[in-house]
C-alpha cells in the first residue's frame, strides 16, 4: 500500500512539475528551441522535460537550468522533482546489474564528441553543460532505429556502426537509445580498470533491458590477449535463453572493421575468428558526409535557431558537417594551449583572413608576420628551427581530420591533347602555402575584432602577398585603423599589382587632403584600367559644391572610360537646371548604353520637383506592371513595392502585407518588415509588433527588433526597450550593444556604458567608444579620450566623426603599436 501511495504521489508531483514549467514557458513567450538555447540544454532534453507521457522526471540539473530561464522558484521545482523521482517504480527484472538508467547518463560521458566550445547555462559543480546541436536523421539512423525497436520488443540485438573519425557514429547510437530511455532501460559503459577487463568481469552480470555500450569497439574486440574472449562472451549474452532482451551497440573505424573481417592466408593463425563471426551481419556503415537531404534538414534546424549547426554549415565543405562540429572544440583547445610561437603564427593567420587576405597564406608571410606577436622573452627563446617545429605541430590532425593549419597546393592543370604545349621556360617553384582551419578563422573574427595587428604583420603583407585585391583590402584595414603610413604603401603595392580599387582609394585620400588635382589624376588612372567609380563620385562631390563645370567634365571622362553612369549623371544635371528635353535625350542614350533605369531616376527627380504628370508618363514607359515583377527588377522597383505594401498596412490589411514583407526580406530588403512593426506599434498593437519583430530576429532580420526597441524608448518605455536591445544583442547584433551603451551613458552610468562599449567594439562596432571619448574630451580628460580613440581605431572604426578628430589629433597617423607616427612624406 505504501509503495502504491508513493507511486501516486510521484505521478501527481510529475504532473504538477510539468504544469509549472509549461505555464512559465507561456509567460516568458519563448519557443522550446529558444528555451533550450538560453538554458544551455539540448532540445531533446527540453522536449522530454515537457512531454506529458514521458515516465521519467527531468534531472535536477535540467530543472534548475529551466527554472533560471523561466524565472521560477528552483527550490519548489526541485522538491517536486524529488517527489516525482521517488515515486518512479523500478522495472521488473532489472535488478542491480551493471550500468545505470539511460536518462541519468550525460552523452559526453559516453564519448559523444562535444560540438563547439560553447558552454551555456549556470555552472553546476564547477562545470557547465555543453550544448549539442540538433540531430539530423540519415539513412543509417532509420536502420538503427529498426534494430532498437526489435530490442524494445524483446529480441536481443547487436550492431556496430562503422565509419571514419567524427562522422557521427557515437551520436547516432545515443539518439537511437532514447526510445529505450522512456522504457527505463539501463546502459552500461565498461571501461574500468581497462575496457577489455571491465567487459569480461561484468558481462555475465548484465540484466535484461540493458544497453551494452562499446564505443571504439577495437578496445574490446581487438585486444591482443582478450579480444576473442570478449567476442565469445558477447555471443553468449546475445544467444543464451533468459539473458535478453539486451542491445549491444558499438562503433569502429573502417580499418579495424576491415582487419577483423579479413580471412588469414592459408597456414597463418586466425587472430579474429570469433570477432569476425560476431560482427557478420551486425555492422552498419555511417557515411563520411551529409547527402543533399541531410543538408536540407540541417538547414531547416539552423533556420529554426540551431546556431551550432548554422555555423557549421557555413564552414563545412563537401557535406562534412559532423567532422566540423567534432573538430571545433579540439581546434580551440589546440589554439588555447599552443606554444607562444605557434599561437603567434595562428594569430597572424587569423588577422590575415579577417583583414582580407586570401584563403591560402604563404609560409614565408606567416613566419615573418608572427614575430611581433611574441613578447620580448618569447622572441629571445626562439630556436633556429622554431618555424619547422611550429608548422609540424600546427599541421597535426585533430578530430574530424582537421588541423589548425593545412598545407595546400595547386592542382595540376589538365589540357586536352590538341592544346598547345606548356612553355618550357622554367618558372620559380611555388611558395609553400597553408590554409587556416575554418573554425579558427571564425574564432579569430569573433575574438580579435578590436585588435590591431603589429608592425611585422603589415610588413609581411607588403613583402609577401601578391594578390592585388587582397593587398587592397589589407590597405583598407590599415586606413580604417588610422595606420596611414602602412595604408599608403600597401595601396601603392596593390596598385602596382593591378588593383583598380587601390587607385580609387588613393584618389580619395588625396581628395580628402585637399589635393584635388592629384586626386583627379589618380581617378583617371583607375578609369584607364576599367574603374571609373572615383570619377563619378568626384563628379557628385563637385556638383554638390556648386562646381558644375568640373562635375560635367568628370562625368564625361567617366562615360568615355566606359561607365554609363557618367551619361546618367549628366542627364540628371540637365534635369536639375530645367533642361527637360536634354535630360530625357541623355537618359534614353544611357538606356541604350546599358543603364536600364536611367529614365526611372529621371522620373523620381521630376516627382521630387513637383512635376507629377511628367514623372508618371516616364514611369508608364519604364513599365513596372505588378509587385512580383518589381521584386526581380532594381532597388528602385522594390521601393515602389514598399510604397504599395505600406498602403496595405496603413489600411489595415496586415495579413495581406506580411507575406509580401517576408518575400522582400528574402530578396535582401527587410525594410517593409520594419515598416509593419512600426505601423502595428503606432496602432497600439504592441503584442503583434513584438511577436513579428521576434520572428524576424529568429529568421536573421534584426532591424525590426531594433526599430521596435527605438519606438519603445521614444514612448518612454525604457524597460521594454532595454529588454528588446538585449534580445537583439543575444542574437549577435553588435549594434544593440552600442544602443545599450548609449542608454547607460544617458542615464549617467559611465562605467556600465564603458563596459558595454568595449563589448560592442570587440564585436566590431566601436562607435560607442567614440561617443565616450568625445565626452571625456569635453570634460578635459584628454588621456582617457586618447585611450578610447585608440581602442576605436584598433577596432577599425573610421566614421566621419572619428576621422576628423584623428586628423587633428594624429595628422600623420598611428604606428601599429598605437603611438603617433612621426611626420613622413
Amino acid at each position: 500500500m505504501q509503495d502504491e501511495q508513493e507511486d501516486r504521489d510521484g505521478a501527481a508531483a510529475l504532473i504538477t512539475l510539468r504544469k509549472r514549467l509549461t505555464d512559465g514557458l507561456a509567460r516568458v513567450r519563448l519557443t522550446k528551441t529558444q528555451l533550450a538555447a538560453q538554458a544551455g540544454l539540448s532540445r531533446t532534453t527540453v522536449q522530454l522535460a515537457f512531454q506529458a507521457d514521458a515516465p521519467i522526471p527531468p534531472s535536477a540539473e535540467t530543472v534548475a537550468a529551466l527554472a533560471r530561464v523561466l524565472r521560477l522558484p528552483d527550490n519548489e521545482l526541485l522538491a517536486l522533482r524529488r517527489t516525482a523521482a521517488g515515486g518512479s517504480a523500478p522495472v521488473r527484472g532489472q535488478g542491480q546489474g551493471p550500468g545505470k538508467i539511460i536518462s541519468e547518463w550525460n552523452p559526453h560521458d559516453l564519448e559523444v564528441h562535444p560540438a563547439g566550445p560553447a558552454v551555456r547555462g549556470d555552472a553546476i559543480g564547477g562545470m557547465r553543460e555543453r550544448v549539442m546541436p540538433g540531430y539530423v536523421f540519415r539513412a543509417h539512423d532509420r536502420v538503427l532505429a529498426d534494430i532498437v525497436q526489435e530490442a524494445a520488443q524483446g529480441q536481443s540485438r547487436m550492431v556496430v556502426l562503422v565509419g571514419s573519425s567524427s562522422t557521427g557514429k557515437t551520436r547516432s547510437c545515443w539518439e537511437a537509445v532514447q526510445p529505450l530511455a522512456k522504457e527505463r532501460w539501463r546502459l552500461w559503459h565498461p571501461f574500468d580498470p581497462t575496457r577489455a577487463e571491465a567487459i569480461l568481469d561484468g558481462l555475465e552480470h548484465v540484466m535484461p533491458r540493458t544497453v551494452v555500450w562499446l564505443n571504439e569497439a577495437q578496445h574490446y574486440l581487438g585486444h591482443p590477449r582478450m579480444g576473442e574472449r570478449v567476442a565469445a562472451a558477447i555471443h553468449v549474452l546475445l544467444t543464451q535463453p533468459g539473458r535478453g532482451p539486451v542491445l549491444v551497440l558499438g562503433t569502429l573505424w573502417p580499418n579495424f572493421a576491415n582487419e577483423y573481417a579479413t580471412q588469414p592466408t592459408s597456414g597463418k593463425e586466425d587472430p579474429h575468428s570469433r570477432t569476425r563471426e560476431l560482427l557478420a551481419g551486425r555492422t552498419l556503415t555511417v557515411p563520411e558526409a551529409f547527402d543533399r537531404e541531410a543538408l536540407r534538414m540541417a538547414a531547416i534546424l539552423a533556420k529554426d535557431g540551431d546556431r551550432l549547426l548554422a555555423e557549421a554549415l557555413t564552414r563545412a565543405t563537401n557535406g562534412r558537417v559532423t567532422q566540423d562540429l567534432a573538430g571545433a572544440p579540439e581546434l580551440l583547445h589546440r589554439y588555447a594551449n599552443a606554444t607562444a610561437a605557434a599561437k603567434a603564427v595562428l594569430n597572424a593567420a587569423m588577422d590575415a583572413r579577417r583583414l582580407g587576405a586570401k584563403l591560402h597564406l604563404p609560409q614565408a608571410f606567416l613566419i615573418d608576420a608572427a614575430v611581433d606577436y611574441l613578447s620580448d622573452q618569447d622572441f629571445d627563446e626562439l630556436t633556429e628551427d622554431w618555424a619547422q617545429s611550429v608548422f609540424a605541430d600546427l599541421t597535426r590532425l585533430v578530430h574530424g581530420k582537421q588541423a589548425p593549419l593545412r598545407r595546400t597546393g595547386d592542382r595540376p592543370k589538365r589540357r586536352p591533347p590538341a592544346s598547345p604545349r606548356p612553355s618550357t621556360v622554367r618558372l620559380p617553384e611555388a611558395a609553400t602555402m597553408f590554409r587556416l582551419a575554418d573554425y579558427l578563422e571564425q574564432h579569430g573574427r569573433n575574438t580579435r575584432q578590436a585588435q590591431c595587428p603589429p608592425a611585422s604583420f603589415w610588413h609581411a603583407a607588403y613583402t609577401h602577398l601578391t594578390d592585388p585585391d587582397a593587398l587592397c583590402r589589407i590597405a583598407d584595414a590599415a586606413q580604417s585603423r588610422h595606420r596611414l603610413q602602412w595604408a599608403h604603401h600597401l595601396y601603392h603595392r596593390a596598385a602596382d599589382a593591378g588593383s583598380k580599387d587601390a587607385f580609387s582609394s588613393l584618389a580619395w585620400i588625396r581628395e580628402n587632403s585637399g589635393d584635388h588635382n592629384a586626386a583627379e589624376e589618380l581617378a583617371r588612372q583607375a578609369a584607364r584600367i576599367g574603374d571609373a567609380r572615383a570619377l563619378i563620385e568626384f563628379g557628385w562631390s563637385r556638383e554638390l559644391s556648386g562646381d558644375d563645370d568640373s562635375a560635367e567634365a568628370l562625368y564625361q571622362q567617366a562615360f568615355a572610360s566606359g561607365d554609363v553612369r557618367g551619361l546618367t549623371s549628366l542627364a540628371l544635371m540637365r534635369q536639375k537646371v530645367g533642361d527637360h528635353d536634354g535630360a530625357e535625350t541623355l537618359a534614353r542614350q544611357a538606356i541604350e548604353a546599358g543603364d536600364t533605369y536611367a529614365l526611372a531616376y529621371l522620373a523620381t527627380m521630376r516627382e521630387m520637383s513637383g512635376d507629377y504628370e511628367s514623372a508618371q508618363a516616364l514611369r508608364e514607359e519604364y513599365g513596372i506592371q505588378d509587385e512580383h515583377e518589381a521584386f526581380t527588377r532594381s532597388a528602385s522597383g522594390r521601393a515602389v513595392v514598399w510604397s504599395l505594401l505600406r498602403l496595405l498596412a496603413t489600411s489595415g490589411d496586415l495579413d495581406i502585407a506580411e507575406p509580401y514583407a517576408w518575400e522582400a526580406a528574402a530578396a535582401g530588403e527587410d525594410q517593409i518588415l520594419v515598416d509593419l512593426v512600426s505601423i502595428q506599434t503606432e496602432s497600439g498593437d504592441y503584442d503583434s509588433a513584438r511577436a513579428l519583430a521576434l520572428r524576424a530576429a529568429d529568421a536573421g532580420y534584426a532591424r525590426p527588433l531594433l526599430k521596435l526597441a527605438q519606438m519603445r524608448e521614444e514612448a518612454g518605455d525604457h524597460a521594454s526597450a532595454e529588454a528588446l536591445y538585449w534580445h537583439a544583442a543575444s542574437a549577435g547584433k553588435a549594434y544593440a550593444l552600442a544602443e545599450l551603451a548609449r542608454l547607460r551613458r544617458e542615464s549617467g552610468d559611465l562605467d556600465g556604458a564603458r563596459a558595454l562599449a568595449l563589448r560592442a567594439a570587440d564585436a566590431g562596432y566601436a562607435s560607442p567608444l567614440v561617443e565616450l571619448a568625445r565626452m571625456q574630451e569635453d570634460a578635459g580628460d584628454h588621456d582617457d579620450a586618447d585611450s578610447l580613440y585608440r581602442h576605436a581605431t584598433d577596432a577599425g572604426e573610421d566614421g566621419e566623426f572619428l576621422s576628423g578628430h584623428l586628423r587633428d589629433r594624429w595628422p600623420y597617423g598611428l604606428d601599429p603599436d598605437g603611438t603617433p607616427t612621426p611626420p613622413w612624406s
